[in-house]
């Protein structure tokens, strides 16, 4: 099992939108591939839960986790054979492990916690709660997000992980993400 939680090995810039729930992540995410003509890596939770809820009106439980990071580890890898100088991930197992701790009173199960940190990104975008909360099937923590954008910021510094938060509008944020994505691929 712990092989489908691990990376591919590649040279690729890799870029992860991190943060709360509705705040522009996979807009942003679409936006940075079409801008570098790159490929994108989509939320797997999204589809996954998405897909529970319709069947069973169910929410996230724990079991659930690690299939989730599985599937978006898998995404990340078939997407890395194909992209060739820079990968956006709209989230990785570090939201994940985010999302875990927040809902299950602390709890992350160890393996995923130990490729949440092993995996390895150049920059996380960290998304402010600064723009308007969406209602869906899914999101329901609307008077949380402060408390949500706090958890996502603290995983990123005691992890030691490097991030950038991302403000204002949406043509802002954009042009703030391009600026620091720049600055990686000139490395």
């Amino acid at each position: 099992m712990e092989e489908k939680l691990r990376q591919k090995p590649s040279k690729l810039v890799k870029v992860v939108l991190f943060g709360p729930e509705s705040t522009g992540k996979t807009t942003l995410s679409k936006e940075l591939a079409a801008y570098y003509n790159t490929n994108w890596v989509p939320e797997y939770a999204r589809t996954y839960l998405q897909d529970k809820w319709d069947k069973e009106a169910k929410p996230c439980e724990p079991h659930d986790l690690i299939p989730i990071a599985i599937g978006q580890i898998d995404s990340e890898n078939i997407l890395t054979e194909s992209s060739k100088e820079l990968l956006i991930c709209d989230t990785d197992l570090l939201e994940t492990k985010v999302y875990s701790e927040a809902y299950y009173l602390g709890f992350c199960d160890p393996l995923l916690e130990k490729y949440a940190l092993l995996n390895s990104y150049d920059l996380y975008l960290l998304t402010s709660i600064d723009i308007p909360w969406e209602k869906d099937d899914l999101r329901d923590k609307p008077l949380e997000r402060e408390k949500m954008f706090q958890h996502f910021r603290n995983s990123l510094e005691e992890n030691g992980k490097e991030y950038l938060i991302l403000q204002g509008n949406k043509e802002k944020r954009r042009k703030t993400a391009i600026t620091a994505i720049d600055k990686l691929l000139k490395r």
